[in-house]
């Protein structure tokens, strides 16, 4: 009877929170499943049923490749700046002094600033005429000068993954910073008595002890990267110029609100959900076995 009980107070207990986690995850994720089946503005009440037309069309569309190939690119480097960047930074502000402190927030401001806020500054710093980025960029680009950072293919997509990695880097430095205090102080007294130092006790003994960390840190990547829309669609006007900054989210806002092809936007949906699926099986596979449980 006292087992029965304590469940009931979990279930309930856990009961509000499933049910959120269905009617604004689950139900919206299924029935983006069943609308990909549909030529549908949105709107209307009338739908048409054309089986897998949507994602035949899909597939045979340009934009939607150059989507992919723009968010494999952001994924990839920005990715690896963010990781690089964030056990680096971690790695010198593990001091508990004041100035460490003091650096720690630094890193950790843009997270509480709104992206939309984030994006204007970019944007502003970007400015050909004025900005901090934009002027220097103008005075030593060469044809870069009159169309400014952003407004130039080559330059715009990297341009927006620097303002990304910038927004998102106090995250995985705090992530990397507490994967760091957790590695057993015996660990690192044991290295330096065998003489590993600096670097190559960095290499072959607090790296493999992060694994889990890192695990943790390259799924955000994806995450982030995939639901990567605001900064983007602010900074460039949803991909330009030429559909050189074009990711997924803003292909998907332009199929849907601005095309009105509810029905080819809800099946973009669902690959890319299949797609991100696929992506976080391969790292948590990837990342399937453990040095540190290994030797535990």
């Amino acid at each position: 009877m006292k087992q029965v009980s304590r469940r009931a107070f979990i279930a309930a207990f856990m009961a509000p929170s499933v049910l959120l986690y269905a009617l604004f995850l689950v139900w919206p994720l299924l029935q983006a499943f069943n609308d990909s089946r549909y030529q549908w503005s949105g709107v209307s009440t009338t739908r048409t049923d054309i089986g897998l037309r949507n994602f035949e069309t899909l597939f045979r569309s340009d934009a939607f490749w150059q989507s992919l190939r723009n968010s494999g690119w952001v994924l990839v480097f920005g990715g690896l700046s963010l990781v690089a960047l964030g056990v680096g930074i971690a790695h010198l502000l593990q001091h508990s002094g004041r100035f460490a402190r003091f650096l720690r927030g630094v890193f950790l401001f843009p997270q509480v600033v709104s992206l939309v806020a984030v994006a204007i500054i970019w944007k502003f710093l970007y400015n050909p005429s004025f900005g901090l980025i934009g002027a220097g960029a103008a005075v030593w680009g060469g044809d870069v000068a009159p169309a400014g950072l952003l407004g130039t293919s080559v330059t715009a997509l990297p341009s927006v993954t620097a303002a990304f990695v910038w927004w998102a880097l106090g995250f995985y430095v705090m992530l990397f910073l507490a994967g760091l205090r957790s590695v057993p102080s015996e660990v690192n007294e044991a290295a330096e008595l065998d003489g590993a130092q600096g670097w190559r006790r960095f290499r072959l003994v607090t790296w493999p002890m992060l694994w889990s960390v890192k695990r943790v840190a390259v799924a955000y990547v994806v995450i982030n990267v995939v639901n990567l829309f605001a900064l983007v669609f602010l900074m460039t006007r949803g991909g330009d110029p030429d559909r050189a900054t074009e990711v997924v989210l803003t292909y998907l806002y332009e199929l849907g609100f601005e095309n009105g092809t509810f029905g080819l936007a809800s099946a973009q949906a669902v690959v890319v959900f299949v797609l991100t699926m696929a992506v976080t099986a391969l790292v948590l596979f990837w990342f399937r076995h453990d040095p540190e449980g290994a030797r535990s």
